[in-house]
């Protein structure tokens, strides 16, 4: 479900102190991208580590979280004694 129409996008109030920073660290996931962040350079938490991300145009209007993976890919480990076939 979406924000209200008639309410202003949700931005996290740290985003929006020192707009002239060149990176800044962010733990809010849940704050909208705004057009005045385009160049920033932010990193962002995913959880366990701070994964830095600039943000371009194509950004604007989404949520900060949808561009930092918060789990791992499963790669399966190969058993030892196996032969690899080609």
């Amino acid at each position: 479900m979406s924000r209200s129409s008639w309410k202003t996008p949700f931005i996290d109030r740290s985003l929006l102190k020192n707009l002239n920073k060149k990176q800044k660290k962010t733990w809010s996931r849940r704050s909208t991208i705004y057009p005045a962040a385009v160049g920033l350079k932010l990193q962002i938490y995913n959880g366990k580590d701070m994964i830095l991300r600039r943000i371009k145009p194509e950004m604007v209007g989404h949520k900060i979280g949808e561009f930092v993976r918060t789990r791992k890919t499963f790669i399966p480990k190969q058993k030892k004694g196996t032969i690899k076939k080609k």
